[in-house]
């Protein structure tokens, strides 16, 4: 009788089946011929593999691109803060160090680069008088409130002080 096929095949290669006769490989096998985890493959990139980088950018690319669609309206902003969040972990590869899951580290660091974007806007927005031409779904009235509580009498910071 033949084995039934799973019902959701993600990729399109077969499960590999084991031989009845054959031995069983060491845990050290088994290390070394699967693909290697996030924390071993950013400590990789930390000593110098590049590739390693690449296969996690590849990884991680959408799912955080994702992550700042959902909470950012304009594409190219959340484009924008996906490669950001990249070239920090690029600069800070060094430190790294696997106290959690790559993914933790990752998300807390597009986090606050998605906060300093926000509180950026926000100043632009409140200081400068530059409102931006959509309102984004968490910040939304945010500016408009700020704006509210500065009196229209009261001159800017940013304004020529010659009056």
């Amino acid at each position: 009788m033949q084995d039934a096929l799973p019902a959701f095949v993600l990729n399109s290669e077969a499960p590999s089946r084991t031989v009845m006769n054959e031995t069983p490989s060491t845990p050290e096998q088994d290390a070394t011929a699967g693909p290697a985890s996030d924390e071993q493959l950013m400590l990789f990139f930390s000593q110098g593999s590049a590739d390693a980088f690449t296969e996690l950018f590849s990884r991680h690319k959408q799912p955080l691109f994702g992550f700042f669609r959902r909470r950012v309206l304009d594409p190219a902003h959340a484009e924008e803060l996906t490669q950001e969040t990249f070239l920090a972990i690029l600069c800070a590869s060094s430190r790294y160090q696997p106290r959690a899951l790559f993914r933790t580290y990752l998300y807390a660091i597009g986090f606050k680069i998605l906060h300093a974007h926000r509180r950026k806007a926000a100043f632009r927005a409140t200081f400068l008088g530059n409102a931006p031409a959509f309102h984004e779904p968490a910040a939304r009235g945010s500016a408009d409130i700020s704006r509210s509580l500065i009196p229209p009498t009261a001159k800017c910071c940013c304004a020529n002080s010659s009056n």
